[in-house]
Order: structure tokens, then sequence, then C-alpha cells
């Protein structure tokens, strides 16, 4: 006999969790349907924003913002300190930390809550009906009266730049480099590439950000949009503005970028490349 919900919800991420936590306190038979395994293989709640965004994104930044100032800020105070180093395995170290404490307390707010976990990947069938798909194959009909779809996103493909997860990484890779690249480029100016640029670029690495857009943040207000290019740019990102990617080649360790700008066909060789 397959298992009966008056909820079932697709997505464990914030806004599926927040469902499915508010169905169960108003007392009905909730499920919460997740297929996101962490580096371990377990299971883990949350979704992008928890796993693999928001949160592990502040971590770093959190952390290369202390190396900046301690690097940069403190002789202004009259603190002097000796050689400041990076242990960048450690900072990620912290970062996941801070990940499985969030998730896991996701996981222990379902169990005060009375919603049940069911691990897999969700289907919506017709007749009230969601199959569910385990890790290894074996699939089980749920049966349910109403369904929240919560399935979230995934990291974008860009022809000209396909993630390799080695040398072209996308928002997911580029939280765990285990060394700071010398030379780090970015596809990309939006809120991700800036924020992830902004990490690497405080860590001491070389950062140049290719904006396929003529204007910097175009849906700002423009005297926020120039303020922030100066702010970005004084961090030390170089930002291309009107640069449009078009091709890539990787080669060893290394990947060259090919792009267009107002000058023409043009290249450049980074260590890593971040879709963004």
């Amino acid at each position: 006999m397959s298992q009966k919900f008056d909820v079932v919800v697709i997505g464990a991420g914030p806004g599926g969790y927040v469902a499915a936590i508010k169905a169960a306190q108003l007392g009905l038979k909730t499920a919460c349907i997740e297929k996101y395994q962490d580096k371990e293989g377990k299971l883990a709640l949350g979704g992008t924003c928890l796993n693999v965004g928001c949160i592990p994104s502040k971590a770093l930044l959190d952390s290369s913002w202390k190396f900046y100032e301690a690097k940069n800020g403190f002789s202004v105070h009259g603190i002097s300190t000796s050689e400041v180093n990076i242990d960048v395995p450690a900072m990620i170290g912290r970062k996941s930390t801070i990940v499985k404490g969030l998730t896991g307390g996701v996981a222990s707010l379902f169990k005060a809550n009375g919603v049940t976990t069911l691990q897999g990947h969700g289907k919506l069938l017709a007749g009230k009906k969601v199959e569910l798909t385990a890790a290894d194959g074996t699939v089980e009909i749920i049966e349910a009266d109403h369904v929240i779809l919560a399935s979230g996103s995934r990291p974008i493909d860009i022809p000209p730049a396909p993630v390799d997860q080695k040398v072209i990484v996308d928002s997911t890779g580029a939280l765990e480099f285990q060394q700071v690249p010398q030379r780090l480029g970015v596809i990309g100016a939006g809120v991700i590439g800036l924020e992830l640029g902004s990490v690497w670029a405080r860590l001491g690495a070389q950062v140049t950000v290719l904006e396929a857009l003529d204007k910097f943040i175009p849906a700002a207000d423009e005297a926020v949009s120039k303020e922030a290019l100066k702010t970005f740019t004084k961090q030390g990102l170089d930002i291309k503005l009107g640069a449009r990617v078009t091709g890539s080649k990787v080669d060893g360790e290394e990947v060259v970028v090919s792009y267009t700008d107002a000058a023409g066909e043009q290249s450049i060789t980074f260590d890593r490349l971040i879709v963004a």
C-alpha cells in the first residue's frame, strides 16, 4: 500500500521546507521530497541557499574580509602584525561546518513538527499521485491531496564555456577551491559573479570579470551602479563591460577565453574560470 499524505512538497529549499513546516503546524499530514546529497552522500535539506548558495558564499565573504582587513586595514589603527597567511582548506572547512549545522537544523525542524522526509526525485503524476525515485532506482508512488512544487533552480550552462568543475567551474565549484587562483576569470557581473569574485580577490587572486552588457548592474539606479563599479574596482576586480564570451579552450591547468568587445576579438588566459 502506498503512503498517503494531505500535503507533499517537492523540494526542501527555503520555499519548500517553510511550506512543509507550516502545513504540518496547521495539522496536515505532510511529507517533503528532496534528492540533494552532500559530499558524503547524505541527504542535505535547505536547497541551493543553504548548501551551495547564500550561506556558504556569505561564510567565505566573512572569512575573506577578515583576511583582507588583517592584511590591509589594521595599520591605520596602529595595529602591526607579522605576515598574514591564509589556510584555504581550513577556510573551506569552516564554511562546510556552517552549512552542515544549518541543514541539520532544517532536519530537526522537520522532526519537531512531524514532517516526513522522503529522499529521492519527485515527479508529479495524474490522479493526485507523486512518483518517488530513490537513489538506488527504487520507485514508489505517493498519494497526496495537495502537492507543492518548490523544485528550485540550477546553475546556467554557457555553450562557449562548458563547465568541467576543474578549470571551468560553476558557482558551486567556486565554493570549493583548495588554493587561491593566481588569475581568476568570472563570466557575468551579476550578484553571484561579483560575490565570488570579491571572495577570491580579497585573498589575492587577480580577478577579471567579463560582462556582456555595456552597463554595470543595469537593474540598479544609475548612481548606485556607478558607485558599485567604483567599489568593486577599488577591491581589485577588473570589470570589462561589453565583453561577450565567444569561446574557451582548456590547456592543462589553464583556460584561454575568447571574447569580443568594442575593440574587436580579444583573448585572455586564466588559471580558473567561474561561469556565473
